[in-house]
């Protein structure tokens, strides 16, 4: 029954108006649904509100978080693709370094952030090891973040010090058996891919490199330069100009087949360590509660970011690729993620608590 107010106390409510609402006697077009006072024009206007916010995104500076230090691979994806992203919108994309932590300080300030768009994350692998590593996080790395998409994908190196008298993984392996414990390899912070890369090493091919982290991996790949550390499992891109200049040594790359840029370069799996497999990848998310017609605009602006030809070509400097997919096929993939390395984590005894 549908009943509307008048103004006869006697005949308080009767039959009137759409289902479940009442309309207020001698308010034309004014009805009550559960307890709310609701006009017509004002449910348009809210309507057009919404589209509107959504047409008009963005309205201000965009910060991209991103949980590591300047200088590395990933935060390189981050202003690259962040630059053309915003010219895309039409407004600024200001990268905002956040290490430490293994990348639980930023998500926890991403997580909070504002769900209006303005704020974008930069998810790459220390991200999805969070939950792995830390037994209470403020966060929920699956269900606090939205997905929108994959950025780039590059391999990792394993590098040596010139100084290390190793020229093959099954050379590493045979020194690392007989210094057990003494043979250190640096990492871009606890979580990192690279430190990831090094105790999957250690697992598969059963010895005991120990683990060095640092604040990205700039400053891994200057700890084995400097002679700090004795090898790392980094960006191979990075570390060029020092092998060029025969201060590092490059032995093999941690991906499952040979990177087309250095095809040259054998892979761990095929150099003694079969089932080694490390890809250095990110993407970018936003605060779950972010509306999805803004999700999906920035989407649709990254499609077009990722497939450009100069877009490519300064990443591949970089010695990545663009990696462009759904929003769901990325969620997926962080899904998947997330679940590995919980089990290789507890295989491997690893805790940052």
């Amino acid at each position: 029954m549908r009943h509307c107010f008048t103004a006869a106390p006697a005949q308080f409510v009767r039959p009137c108006g759409p289902a479940g609402a009442q309309r207020i006697a001698g308010r034309r077009g004014v009805w009550v649904t559960s307890g709310l006072l609701f006009a017509p024009a004002l449910l348009a206007c809210l309507l057009a509100a919404s589209c509107t916010s959504a047409q008009d995104y963005p309205t201000k500076t965009i910060r991209l978080i991103v949980p590591l230090a300047p200088g590395g691979g990933n935060d390189t994806a981050a202003r690259v693709v962040g630059h053309k992203l915003g010219e895309a919108l039409g407004q600024q994309v200001v990268v905002d370094n956040r290490p430490g932590g293994g990348s639980v300080i930023a998500s926890e300030m991403a997580a909070r952030a504002s769900a209006d768009g303005h704020t974008l994350y930069l998810f790459s692998t220390n991200v999805t090891v969070a939950p792995a590593l830390h037994k209470k996080l403020s966060f929920d790395t699956l269900k606090d973040f939205a997905p929108i998409t994959r950025l780039t994908i590059a391999p990792g190196a394993l590098i040596v010090h010139s100084s290390v008298p190793v020229k093959t993984v099954r050379d590493v392996i045979a020194l690392a058996k007989t210094k057990p414990g003494e043979i250190t390899f640096a990492s871009a912070g606890l979580g990192s891919g690279s430190h990831l890369g090094g105790e999957l090493f250690n697992m598969l091919a059963g010895v005991s490199l120990l683990h060095v982290p640092y604040k990205g991996s700039a400053l891994a790949t200057a700890s084995v330069l400097g002679g700090e550390t004795s090898v790392a499992f980094t960006n191979p891109i990075g570390a060029l100009p020092h092998i060029k200049a025969g201060r590092l040594r490059m032995i093999a790359v941690t991906t499952a087949q040979r990177w087309p840029l250095l095809p040259g370069l054998p892979t761990i799996a095929e150099s003694g360590v079969p089932g080694y497999e490390i890809i250095i990848w990110n993407g970018l998310a936003a605060p779950a509660a972010t509306p999805r017609p803004v999700l999906d605009r920035l989407h649709r602006e990254l499609m077009r970011v990722l497939a450009m030809p100069e877009l490519n070509e300064l990443l591949a400097a970089d010695g990545s690729r663009t990696y462009a997919e759904t929003a769901q096929a990325f969620a997926a993939f962080i899904k998947y993620e997330v679940e590995k390395w919980i089990k290789v984590i507890a295989q491997a005894r690893l805790s940052a608590t």
